[in-house]
């Protein structure tokens, strides 16, 4: 027997189950080839290969694998999916949008609650949502100053990360989700005081980045959901963390000039969406309207899962344009046509009439009730708040962007992990909170 010491291991790295969860996290990482805004991506993969893992650890472990209250309310989707699926134009369309749906809002979130295990797993799989965020903005500042970005009003200067210029909204949906879960954790107590002062420093990092990508649905779902985390915290940190981000607003816009005029008339055309729209906003409302007349059409069931671009034209109006031009960021010029709303409640609506909407969202609705729940139950006895504002946050960012935004491009594993993580502390977590505490 050997009587030399044993050296610990510089970076010891946890033997838990989540870490598939974080490696899928990590795929989205990598850069998206040209003409790659559609079809599978390493994440969708690895996503595939999570459900499978959870199923196998499942089997072999023996043991039920939710509760009522989980599998009611993670399930309760598929009952309008079904419904839409029957209805869908040909059999090959249903059986890719019901795929598409239940792997985002049903079994990838099911197999990250079941996989996290505690509060020191959905820290790290929070921490490691924020150094996907921290990556992907750096790559888009990058992009912003050297000119390498997609094409913005001309210029190639838009921040879009990995994900190129066919999924514009995809690293500034990264970013605002690494700002909420790193508010998360440095409003919440429970965990050490340097890593509370870390995420702090990486919300104000990300800041910048989200800036740079001219994304007005990220920018206000952003500053609603730290509004709301804020408010959840406590009026002493509230306070605290608004002046720190003043102070930061200051230190950027005047000291290092991030505030250029493209970025103020940004900023100002959010006040001018109803009075003087421009055509990106346009063509955004016509495709609500399109939404809305095709709901009217068939208002229980709608026109059938991924019947929206067929049904666009016999229900838009005249105004709007054939296609969004998108380039840059290493992809030649090209028209890229418009084939959802942009708006997930309405293209659900459209696509699945109010039996699908009401499933859906009541889903959705029912994972954040319990989450404030679970945060209300941490503050009685004591617990530290951090993986409560992470939930919360996660959910409230989600539910408002998407009155702007759908689901599509390679960003939207991403969506699946975030409702995954909420899911955990609505139904597993908050519950455990006067059992255990890590």
């Amino acid at each position: 027997m050997s009587l030399a010491p044993a050296l610990p291991r510089p970076f010891p790295l946890p033997a838990t189950p989540v870490l598939p969860v974080v490696a899928v996290v990590a795929l989205l990482g990598l850069p998206v080839g040209p003409g790659g805004g559609g079809g599978a991506t390493p994440a969708d993969a690895a996503s595939a290969v999570l459900v499978g893992f959870c199923v196998v650890r499942l089997l072999r472990q023996r043991r039920r694998p939710l509760s009522r209250t989980a599998a009611l309310v993670l399930g309760l989707p598929v009952a309008g999916l079904a419904v839409a699926a029957t209805g869908a134009a040909s059999p090959g369309a249903g059986l890719t949008g019901l795929g598409r749906y239940l792997q985002v809002f049903v079994l990838v979130p099911a197999a990250v609650l079941l996989l996290i295990r505690g509060r020191g797993d959905f820290r790290l799989v929070a921490w490691s949502l924020v150094w996907l965020a921290v990556w992907q903005g750096a790559v888009g500042v990058h992009q912003y100053a050297t000119g390498t970005g997609a094409s913005y009003q001309g210029q190639p200067i838009r921040a879009v990360g990995t994900f190129g210029p066919q999924d514009v909204m995809g690293m500034a949906s990264v970013v605002s989700l690494g700002v909420v879960c790193a508010l998360g954790l440095a409003l919440g107590g429970g965990a050490p005081v340097r890593h509370r002062w870390a995420a702090a420093g990486c919300a104000l990092l990300l800041l910048p980045p989200l800036a740079l990508s001219f994304s007005r649905g990220a920018w206000i779902a952003t500053a609603l959901t730290c509004a709301v985390q804020l408010a959840l915290a406590g009026a002493r940190r509230a306070l605290a963390v608004g002046a720190a981000a003043v102070a930061a607003g200051v230190v950027l816009v005047g000291g290092f000039g991030v505030g250029t005029a493209l970025l103020q008339e940004r900023m100002a055309s959010i006040t001018q969406v109803a009075d003087s729209p421009d055509q990106s906003v346009t063509d955004r409302y016509s495709m609500w309207a399109a939404a809305v007349g095709m709901w009217r059409e068939r208002p229980l069931t709608g026109v059938g899962l991924k019947g929206f671009p067929e049904h666009r034209d016999a229900h838009a109006p005249l105004a709007l344009s054939s296609g969004s031009d998108t380039e840059g960021a290493g992809v030649a010029y090209r028209r890229q046509p418009l084939l959802s709303p942009h708006n997930m409640y309405l293209l659900v609506l459209s696509e699945q009439g109010l039996i699908g909407l009401l499933t859906l969202v009541g889903s959705w609705l029912a994972l954040l009730v319990c989450a404030l729940r679970g945060l209300l139950r941490c503050r009685r006895l004591g617990g530290g708040p951090d993986c409560a504002l992470v939930a919360c946050g996660l959910l409230v960012w989600q539910l408002t962007d998407f009155c702007y935004a759908d689901i599509g491009g390679p960003s939207t594993t991403l969506t699946a992990v975030g409702f995954g993580a909420a899911a955990w502390w609505a139904l597993s977590g908050g519950r455990a909170e006067g059992a255990s505490r890590r």
